[in-house]
């Protein structure tokens, strides 16, 4: 007759199928009879013991709690418990003797010590149980025959034979988890006559979440007696917490009666299982069962399967990675090769990445994209450009490294549409709007489930009054699953990564070029000196911004055929290499245009012509004034570029109106404004990088700057007004600047009245 289900937990609550994945089965409240279980405080009194006392010690319960260690298990065992904890010695088995009246005082004891938050548990078994004799000869030999494998395949089956064998279970099955914590059975030893488990596959319901969690924390764990009755602790809750004794590092631990149902139906009367880490990770588990009768396993066996499992998964590790090596090795090559033609190609990166064929031999993939600058790039067999920005967007990590799916479909079932070329995907990304994928077509897969792997939902469609338990038929049912790719290996993730860290590297090299070669350029263009002129002072300051090292200002200074003095500042768009090319240009042509007699008016038509010509897609502001040095007559015309400000001896500003459109538009007509300075009076061109500031309005910027100049004394050195002029318009600086400023100190017959005029071209 079997137990009610609530007796294997009393802590909790008994859970269904449709509940077992949120089941705290770390806290039972109860532990399987095969052993006795305290819990100590920190004077080593016992507060908590199972109910099973009077069996095991030959006391009650209530004789028990509340007594120090020594008094209930004696001198000697309580003195090992001491010193395990001493040494941080846990987990580890000593063989003691108890004294006392009970099943324990009889035999030599297997005693085992973990602490569970502040309470020094102490589990104890009596010697003895199925299995080999185990000793360190045996161990080595185990593993030295799984070391002599040659493949991750034999090994496998050589650890389940192995584990048979010390063992002593019916059948014993290494059972592989996939990414989605499906279970396979790679590998078995069984009796002859039981039918094969071999190849069969288990949903990721078999074993919930919270088990996984547990297989991670305790390696091993024994199910003697599926029949059991499981023994409650007392008292069930810990007085000092209000909850109920954590037992994840229990080996007496009940299990969920959901489990000991499971079992039942597969026809299991024992169990033990040990589990396989790889790389931190759970790789799988080594099952064993038993179908005739009990199967008690003594913890020196236990812990030789739990090493040879250790072993295993050490060489687990190694199989996989010796299996996939020479794949690895010449992804590595290919990438190495595919990085210097990326270098040696004068294009820009994402182009030369996506038109090399080894781009898609990296991955094994059968297409790729690349999103950058607003452009999409692709190679081989895709599907369309909305598709490739919802994959992207699924798998896009916020810190940019590759993530993998290969069930595409199964993140967004619209995605089932594009299958055949898209089933699963690979992403590496630096922000939303610059990502790179490889994707792979569908493959048509046939997998065996031991049993329905639907049994869960099957059984919810029954309606609210038919039970859900595990299910009870483990025939081989089979099924076809599609919108699947193949999945993606780890190497291939790291190899994405690399091309990720890759690409980055060379932008970064090439961006370094650029700033060097347009800094070049303009160092070779732009004076970094001011000449001395007669009757006239001249400054002139240029600052990047904070976050790039070039723009695209500039400013000149010339004198004319008649002896007058040109000056102009200008700002073309961008920055980099192409901007300093076409400032470069720009410059030269105002020159030309200029000393060929040309006024600024004209000077500045002609040139947005050869901008819109010379230079399409291009646009460029300036003002250009020219200076008769002797009388103080000045001839201004503005292209699209913030008006020159005009400051008078007493404060007073004035700003000569804006022109023309900017250079390269291709419309409108320059106009010369005529303009008188005084001695002592200052005329400034500036870029726009004086009076753009974030959050800042730019009408209320130009206020901030002429208040701020007409409270600078102007007839001391021009250094120092530049200076306080740049502190006139406070917050961050976004972008480059230069300023010109140019004071007039002569005084002659010719000084007229400082009126402003202006001239229809």
């Amino acid at each position: 007759m079997s137990l009610p289900l609530s007796d294997h937990t009393p802590a909790y609550e008994t859970a269904s199928l449709s509940t077992c994945d949120r089941e705290p089965i770390h806290v039972p409240g109860a532990i399987q009879p095969h052993g006795l279980l305290l819990a100590l405080d920190v004077e080593e009194r016992v507060e908590i013991v199972s109910a099973n006392a009077p069996e095991m010690l030959g006391r009650t319960v209530a004789e028990v709690r509340g007594e120090l260690l020594h008094d209930v298990i004696g001198r000697e065992a309580a003195a090992a418990v001491r010193q395990a904890v001493a040494d941080d010695h846990l987990f580890a088995a000593q063989r003691v003797r108890v004294t006392g009246p009970g099943l324990l005082g009889r035999s030599p004891v297997d005693l085992v010590v973990h602490h569970s938050g502040d309470r020094v548990v102490v589990e104890l078994e009596p010697v003895g149980g199925a299995g080999q004799v185990v000793s360190y000869r045996t161990a080595r030999t185990a593993v030295s025959r799984l070391t002599q494998t040659r493949s991750l395949t034999e090994l496998c089956d050589q650890l389940a034979a192995e584990i048979r064998s010390l063992t002593g279970f019916d059948r014993v099955m290494v059972y592989r988890f996939d990414a989605q914590w499906n279970g396979e059975v790679v590998a078995e030893d069984k009796r002859p006559d039981l039918n094969s488990f071999h190849g069969l596959h288990y949903p990721a319901t078999d074993i919930p979440a919270q088990a996984r969690r547990l297989y991670t924390v305790n390696w091993t764990r024994l199910i003697a007696d599926i029949g059991y009755t499981p023994v409650a602790l007392d008292p069930v809750l810990d007085a000092a917490t209000g909850q109920p004794l954590d037992l994840s590092h229990s080996t007496l631990r009940s299990v969920s009666p959901i489990h000991i149902e499971y079992l039942s139906n597969m026809g299991v009367t024992a169990s033990m299982s040990v589990s396989m880490i790889s790389d931190g990770e759970l790789w799988g588990l080594v099952a064993c069962h038993h179908y005739s009768g009990s199967h008690h396993v003594s913890f020196d066996v236990r812990s030789a399967a739990e090493f040879l499992g250790q072993a295993g998964s050490q060489l687990i590790d190694d199989r996989q990675r010796a299996d996939h090596r020479l794949d690895q090795l010449r992804a590595t090559t290919q990438l190495a090769e595919l990085v210097a033609r990326i270098g040696a190609d004068p294009g820009p990166v994402h182009d030369a990445l996506i038109a090399d064929p080894a781009t898609l031999d990296l991955t094994g993939a059968t297409g790729a994209a690349v999103w950058v600058g607003g452009r999409l790039l692709t190679a081989g067999r895709v599907p369309d450009a909305d598709a490739l920005h919802r994959i992207a967007e699924l798998l896009r990590s916020d810190h940019g490294e590759a993530v993998s799916s290969d069930h595409l479909a199964g993140l967004d079932p619209e995605l089932a549409a594009h299958s055949a070329t898209a089933a699963g995907a690979l992403v590496i990304s630096n922000s939303a709007d610059r990502w790179m994928l490889w994707v792979r077509p569908a493959q048509v897969h046939v997998v065996d489930w031991g049993g329905d792997p639907r049994n869960k939902e099957l059984a919810a469609a029954e309606g609210p009054d038919v039970r859900l338990s595990p299910r009870k038929s483990f025939e081989r049912w089979r099924e076809v699953v599609r919108d699947h790719c193949d999945p993606w290996l780890p190497w291939q993730v790291e190899v994405a990564d690399q091309v990720r860290s890759t690409v980055s590297h060379e932008l970064v090299r090439r961006s370094r070029e650029h700033v060097a070669v347009a800094e070049s350029l303009q160092r070779s263009l732009v004076p970094t000196e001011t000449p001395e002129l007669a009757d006239v002072e001249l400054l002139a300051r240029y600052r990047p911004a904070a976050d790039i090292q070039l723009g695209g200002d500039w400013w000149d200074v010339f004198t004319l055929p008649d002896g007058r003095v040109a000056v102009a500042v200008g700002d073309v768009a961008g920055h980099g290499v192409d901007a300093a090319a076409a400032m470069a240009q720009v410059r030269t042509s105002l020159r030309a245009y200029a000393v060929d007699g040309h006024s600024p008016a004209e000077t500045l038509d002609r040139l947005d012509r050869f901008v819109a010509r010379m230079l399409p897609g291009q646009t460029a502001t300036v003002v250009m004034a020219v200076i008769d040095n002797a009388t103080g007559e000045i001839e201004l015309a503005n292209a699209g570029h913030p008006p020159p400000l005009i400051v008078r001896t007493d404060g007073a500003t004035t700003q000569p109106p804006t022109g023309r459109p900017l250079l390269g538009a291709g419309i409108g007509q320059a106009r010369t404004d005529r303009v008188h300075l005084a001695p002592g009076e200052l005329m400034l061109l500036y870029t726009d990088g004086l009076v753009e500031r974030r959050g800042v309005l730019l009408d209320e910027s130009f206020d901030q700057l002429r208040a701020g100049v007409s409270d600078i004394p102007n007839d001391g050195p021009l250094e120092s007004w530049i200076e306080g002029l740049l502190a006139a318009v406070p917050g961050t600086m976004d972008d480059d600047l230069t300023v010109v400023a140019l004071r007039r100190t002569g005084l002659t017959t010719h000084d007229s009245d400082p009126s402003t005029t202006m001239d229809t071209p």
